[in-house]
């Protein structure tokens, strides 16, 4: 499994899917992008797939604390927030671990980097 944190919740997907952008607000983040894979696999080569979107989000005064740090940190960014539908009612709920990645060799990101991971785990936890 690749780094990240993690969740598995007894919810349907639409209500996580419904609580995910305040929980994110909460802690600063907001969402950039929405990418809708089962949509996008069905269109661009016809295959069915379970409910699945990532969620780019940002927290702009962390974003900019860590590109003002490490120009490169931007390949992190926004940070990517994964929401799939395991069953009817169980959804999971995935976030990057910035300290898992590339940051965690990085000195001057590693404190930017364990602000963002405590925001996610705050995140994923109260949903």
């Amino acid at each position: 499994m690749l780094p990240g944190i993690k969740k598995t919740l007894p919810l349907r997907y639409d209500a996580v899917l419904a609580k995910l952008p305040e929980a994110l607000k909460a802690e600063g983040f907001g969402v950039l992008t929405e990418v809708d894979v089962r949509d996008t696999l069905k269109a661009k080569l016809g295959v069915d797939f379970r409910r699945y979107k990532i969620l780019g989000t940002c927290n702009p005064p962390l974003a900019h604390q860590a590109l003002t740090a490490n120009l490169g940190a931007g390949l992190m960014m926004p940070c990517n927030v994964v929401v799939y539908e395991e069953s009817e009612d169980r959804t999971t709920v995935l976030a990057i671990d910035p300290m898992g990645t590339f940051a965690a060799d990085l000195p001057e990101l590693r404190p930017v980097a364990d602000q963002v991971r405590g925001k996610l785990m705050r995140v994923i936890e109260t949903l």
